[in-house]
C-alpha cells in the first residue's frame, strides 16, 4: 500500500445528539471531512467541546442509541468499509482488529474486577480465537513491549494497583494486540506527568514503525501534537476551521482561532520581581506514612513524603513547586497550609492572634474546582463562606456585595451569584475556587495544579488573571504544578522536588537556562522548552 493512499477517508460527518423528549438537537460535529494515510501521524487539536472525541468515537461506531443521529450526507470509510449505519457484528471486528482506540482515562476503561493480564488477553480471545492460556502468555509479552517493567507480575494486578502511566501502557497493550493498521490515540497523556507523557509518546512512535500504523491522536496539547505530528487539523465547535502540514498551521496559521490556540501554548516567562522580604518560611518541615508494620504493630517502614524541607517565600513573588507525581509538591502544599500534621515549623511573617487568623490569611485553590466546590450551595453562599466564618460581623447584604465585587475581580458577573457549580464550566469553576481564596483578604495564596485539568486556552487566561490579581492586591503565590510552561510563566522561584526532598531551588530564569540537577534538566527537556 502507497505511503500516500488514504485508509481512512470521513465526508460531511455531522453528529447530533437529541435529548428524547422533544427531539431537540444539538449538533457536535459539523460536516467535517478529512483523509488519514497509511503511515502517516494526524493530530486532531481544540478545546474541550470542540467535537474532537465526538469525531474519534464516530469512526469506530462507538456513538449509538436513539438519542444520536449521522447526518444523511455522513460517511467514513475504513478502506472499503463503510462505518455508518454498519451491522455491529462487522463494527465489533473492525474495533480491537483493524482499528486500535486508546481512551483518555484508562482508570475509567479498565474493569476495576480484572487483572490487566486478562483484559489483555480477551481482545486476543476474540479477534484471533487464541486459547485464553495462550492468551495470557501474549498478554504479557504486550504489557512488555508497551514499556512495563516486570510484564510477568503486572499482568496479575488490578488497575487500582498500577500508576497512571502503567494503566496508560496497558490500555495501549490492549491497543495494539491485533496489530492494527490505525490506532486512535484520545488525549493519551493529559493527566500524565510530562516525563511520562515523553516516554508514552516515544512508545507510541516506537510502536507505529514496528506495526507500520496510522495514528490519529487527538489532543488540545499543541506542543506535544507538534512533535508527532505530520498533519493537523484544528477543530472549533463542532467544525474543523484549518487543517494542514504541521509546521505550515504552526509557521503561518490562517485562522485567528488557531493563531489563538498556538498562542495560549506559547506561555512567556514572566518578568521576575526582586524582593528580599521573607514572608513566609519552612523550617525542617517533614511528613512520613507508615507502609508497614510488624506483627507487634511497630513501623518497619516509612513513605517519606516531605523530607526534611527548608524554603523561604518572599513576599510579592511566586514560588514555584515543580515535579512529577509522587514527589511530594502537593503534600508540602497542604503542610505550608497547616492543613496537616508534619513535624518542623512553618512561619508566616504576620501579625497573627491564633491558628484562625493564619488560616484566613494563608488560602489555597485545590486542583479539580468541581470536586472542593459543594454542589448543594449556590455561588454566593460558597464564595461567602469564608467571610462568614472570618467577619461574623457582616450582615447577609453585605457578604453578597462583597461576593459580587470578588466575582467581578475574577471575570465573573453579579448574574452568577445564584447559580450552582454545575452550570459552569471548568474555567469558570476555578474562577469561583480563586474568589472563594480571595474574599477573605489572603496574604499568601497556594494554588494546587490549578490549571492541569484545563484546556490550553482556558490554562493561559487562567495564568494572566493570578497574574493581574497579583500585581493588584500584592499576594504572594505558591504555585504548584508538573507543568513546565505553567510554571515558567508565573514563577519568580522554583523549587523542583522528588521523592519527599527538594533537589534545587533558584530564580526562574536560572533553573530553565542553567539548571544543576539532571532530574530538573530532564523535566525541562520533557517539556519542550528547552
Amino acid at each position: 500500500m502507497s505511503k500516500k493512499e488514504a485508509i481512512l477517508t470521513v465526508n460531511n460527518l455531522s453528529v447530533s445528539f437529541t435529548n428524547g423528549i422533544k427531539q431537540e438537537a444539538y449538533c457536535a460535529v459539523k460536516d467535517v471531512s478529512f483523509e488519514l494515510k497509511s503511515g502517516e501521524v494526524l493530530g486532531i487539536v481544540g478545546e474541550s467541546g470542540s467535537g474532537k472525541s465526538v469525531t474519534a468515537l464516530s469512526l469506530l461506531g462507538l456513538l449509538s442509541g436513539n438519542k444520536v443521529v449521522y447526518g444523511k450526507e455522513s460517511s467514513v470509510k475504513i478502506g472499503d468499509t463503510e462505518i455508518i449505519g454498519a451491522p455491529e457484528k462487522d463494527l465489533e471486528s473492525i474495533r480491537g482488529g483493524k482499528v486500535g482506540f486508546i481512551f483518555q482515562e484508562p482508570m475509567s476503561s479498565l474493569n476495576p474486577l480484572h487483572k490487566v493480564g486478562k483484559q489483555v488477553a480477551e481482545t486476543l480471545c476474540i479477534h484471533q480465537k487464541m486459547p485464553i492460556n495462550k492468551a495470557l502468555m501474549k498478554a504479557v509479552k504486550l504489557l512488555g513491549l508497551a514499556g512495563i517493567k516486570n510484564p510477568a507480575a503486572k499482568s496479575r494486578a488490578y488497575p487500582f494497583e498500577l500508576s497512571g502511566g502503567q494503566r496508560q501502557r496497558v490500555m495501549i497493550a490492549m491497543s495494539i494486540a491485533n496489530h492494527p493498521q490505525i490506532l486512535i490515540a484520545d488525549e493519551p497523556t493529559t493527566a500524565l506527568d510530562v516525563t511520562i507523557q515523553e516516554q508514552i509518546i516515544k512508545l507510541l512512535m516506537e510502536l507505529k514503525k514496528s506495526f507500520n500504523m496510522s495514528i490519529i491522536f487527538i489532543s488540545h496539547d499543541l506542543s506535544l501534537v507538534r512533535k508527532i505530528a505530520d498533519r493537523i487539523i484544528v477543530m472549533y465547535q463542532g467544525k474543523i476551521v484549518e487543517q494542514g502540514r504541521t509546521e505550515d498551521i504552526f509557521n503561518h496559521p490562517q485562522e485567528r482561532y488557531t493563531k489563538e490556540l498556538i498562542k495560549a501554548s506559547d506561555c512567556s516567562e514572566k518578568c521576575p520581581k526582586s524582593t528580599e522580604e521573607v514572608i513566609m518560611r519552612a523550617d525542617k518541615v517533614s511528613i512520613e506514612y507508615p507502609l508497614k508494620k510488624n506483627f507487634w504493630g511497630k513501623v518497619i517502614k516509612k513513605l517519606h513524603a516531605v523530607d526534611n524541607v527548608s524554603i523561604n517565600i518572599y513576599r510579592g513573588q511566586t514560588l514555584g513547586i515543580v515535579g512529577e507525581s509522587g514527589s511530594g509538591k502537593t503534600t508540602l502544599g497542604l503542610c505550608l497550609a497547616k492543613l496537616i500534621k508534619f513535624s518542623g515549623a512553618v512561619e508566616l511573617y504576620e501579625d497573627i492572634e491564633n491558628s484562625k487568623e493564619f488560616h484566613r490569611l494563608v488560602q489555597i485553590v485545590f486542583q479539580d474546582p468541581y470536586n472542593s466546590l459543594n454542589p448543594r450551595l449556590n455561588i454566593a453562599e460558597i464564595v461567602g463562606e469564608g467571610l462568614a466564618v472570618h467577619n461574623p460581623e457582616l450582615s447577609k447584604d453585605e457578604i453578597n456585595k462583597r461576593v459580587a465585587s470578588i466575582l467581578r475581580e475574577v471575570g465573573l458577573s453579579q448574574d452568577d451569584l445564584y447559580k450552582y457549580p454545575h452550570e459552569f464550566s471548568g474555567g469558570q469553576r476555578q474562577r469561583i475556587a480563586i474568589a472563594r481564596a480571595l474574599i477573605v483578604k489572603p496574604k499568601v495564596v497556594i494554588l494546587d495544579e490549578p490549571t492541569s485539568a484545563l484546556d490550553v486556552t482556558i490554562q493561559s487566561q487562567i495564568i494572566e488573571l493570578l497574574k493581574s490579581l497579583q500585581q493588584r492586591l500584592n499576594m504572594t503565590y505558591i504555585f504548584i504544578s508538573h507543568d513546565m510552561r505553567a510554571i515558567r510563566a508565573i514563577s519568580d522561584r522554583i523549587a523542583v522536588m522528588k521523592d519527599g526532598k527538594i533537589m534545587e531551588e533558584d530564580t526562574a530564569n536560572n533553573i530553565f537556562n542553567n539548571a544543576k540537577e539532571e532530574y530538573t534538566k530532564r523535566l525541562i527537556k520533557a517539556s519542550m522548552l528547552k
